[in-house]
């Protein structure tokens, strides 16, 4: 029976994208591979020398949908951060600035890759939420994220190969 596994790379396109982004590069965005939010936290501890960052969580969360039309859907999350002056309100809304401008710049990106993935039967949410964290999060650094979930197809048929 052919698989029907789930096969978009989030995190490698978002590192294209980041390596591939004038602005990225411009403001030294650098891409990492992060363990939920508490790994987010610690990727920004354990990087003093990087100010910018665009960090995709290795984990998704997720849900089949057993209808007439079964499907599975992932949802993986993208983390910005930009390190900023601490207790400067201003430099704080300019790092959340830059983030929204390079979040609009991959989301015209991700357009074009939902295209792609739709000729696969793989779909894009097409409504994709964009939130800043709080300033206690972690001081000096301006943090936001975003979901994208993912669906396709989802071969539910019993496979007698599969059972003893």
């Amino acid at each position: 029976m052919e698989s029907k596994a789930f096969n978009w790379d989030a995190a490698d396109f978002f590192r294209r994208l980041t390596e591939s982004n004038k602005l990225a590069r411009e403001k030294g965005f650098r891409f990492c591979l992060v363990s939920s939010l508490e790994g987010f936290e610690e990727a920004l501890a354990g990087m003093q020398s990087t100010t910018a960052f665009v960090c995709v969580s290795d984990i998704s969360s997720g849900s089949t949908d057993m209808n007439n039309a079964p499907h599975t859907t992932r949802t993986k999350t993208v983390f910005f951060a930009v390190r900023h002056k601490l207790d400067d309100m201003r430099a704080r809304m300019e790092a959340f600035e830059l983030q929204r401008e390079l979040f609009r710049q991959f989301m015209s990106k991700l357009i074009l890759e939902s295209t792609r993935l739709a000729e696969k039967r793989i779909y894009v949410d097409q409504k994709i939420r964009f939130s800043e964290i709080d300033k206690y999060f972690f001081s000096g650094c301006a943090c936001s994220f975003f979901n994208i979930s993912v669906s396709t197809y989802t071969d539910l048929r019993v496979n007698d190969d599969e059972w003893v």
